[in-house]
């Protein structure tokens, strides 16, 4: 049995499809990564999973239970967490009380213990507490731990918001865009931390935009287009997809795939035109570009410039985009 199972998921908010009919699984200690362009709807599938959302139809089960309906601290308590795409940590408090935030779910103490300060009470602060320490190291961070958390760097709040979401013990880990916004430095260390995440044993799902990190770390790529799931592979598979290149570079999808079939050709002896699925995609953009320019050539021999025709193509994705923000 799978650890997380998505079957036919849709979500609509009145009019607006954010989600149409996706479907994927993650295995225990499974590293998957949700691509997709800007308003593909791969935030609003972390929310339905977490109980943000309540999924218009679809399944989400986690061990074979079924999460929508419950409430967010419920399915929580089942073992997810999750992180953010915009940063969530309680600014005013210290490095330290957010990470210890994170471990209410274990606590074993009482409103009376707290009261009256018990053994018990003391026993579970000092574990709270000695737990924020050990995922603070382990996330690596640098920064001062007693100091308020809006103080940090935003590397090092991105690391402090994973070390909170490790200190709830989860099975599944959900990751919005972590490597958002690092340098390459940064980016190369959250690639080994995830990797240690996953050495620890819990199944993690990844929404990134950095290809190069995807396809280092992911066993499994989902890959969605306008709330559709459009491939569900390996990384060396997805790649190639050629509704994938057309999803990120636009155009004929079977432009795309022409292309990609050069390589065999060549390889077999062929005059066919070799390289790799990402060269193919490289001159598939190209001569999506050329046709862009020739568009934008010819609006303008009938008055319109250019950047109005350009506008026109791209507001269909700027409105999808708008959408999910919205939601």
């Amino acid at each position: 049995m799978s650890l997380l199972s998505v079957a036919d998921l849709r979500l609509t908010f009145g009019g607006l499809v954010a989600i149409d009919g996706l479907s994927f699984s993650v295995d225990e200690a499974e590293i998957v990564s949700v691509i997709g362009p800007n308003g593909a709807g791969k935030t609003s599938a972390f929310n339905c999973v977490t109980g943000f959302y309540r999924p218009t139809s679809g399944r989400i089960t986690l061990r074979g239970r079924d999460l929508p309906g419950m409430r967010p601290s419920a399915i929580a308590g089942l073992g997810v967490a999750r992180t953010f795409q915009n940063l969530r940590l309680f600014g005013e408090l210290s490095v330290l009380d957010n990470v210890r935030a994170g471990s209410h779910l274990w606590l074993r103490q009482s409103v009376l213990d707290a009261l009256l300060h018990t053994p018990r009470y003391r026993r579970s602060e000092r574990e709270c507490t000695e737990q924020a320490h050990h995922w603070l190291d382990f996330v690596g961070l640098r920064g001062d731990r007693y100091g308020q958390a809006r103080n940090l760097p935003y590397g090092e709040q991105r690391r402090t918001e994973i070390a909170r979401a490790l200190a709830r013990r989860p099975d599944l880990l959900l990751l919005d865009e972590p490597a958002a916004g690092l340098n390459h430095g940064e980016k190369a260390e959250m690639l080994d931390l995830i990797r240690r995440i996953q050495a620890l044993g819990v199944a993690i799902v990844l929404i990134e935009h950095d290809m190069g990190l995807v396809m280092e770390v992911s066993e499994r790529v989902v890959v969605l287009n306008f709330g559709r799931e459009i491939a569900d592979g390996r990384p060396e598979d997805v790649r190639r997809d050629p509704a994938v290149i057309e999803a990120y570079l636009g155009g004929d999808p079977t432009a795309a795939r022409d292309e990609a079939g050069g390589t065999a050709t060549a390889g077999k002896g062929g005059t066919g035109e070799g390289g790799s699925g990402e060269e193919a995609a490289a001159r598939h953009g190209e001569r999506y570009g050329e046709r862009r320019d020739d568009g934008a050539g010819k609006a303008g021999k009938t008055g319109e410039t250019g950047k109005e025709a350009a506008g026109k193509e791209t507001a269909g994705n700027d409105g999808a985009a708008g959408g999910e923000a919205n939601a």
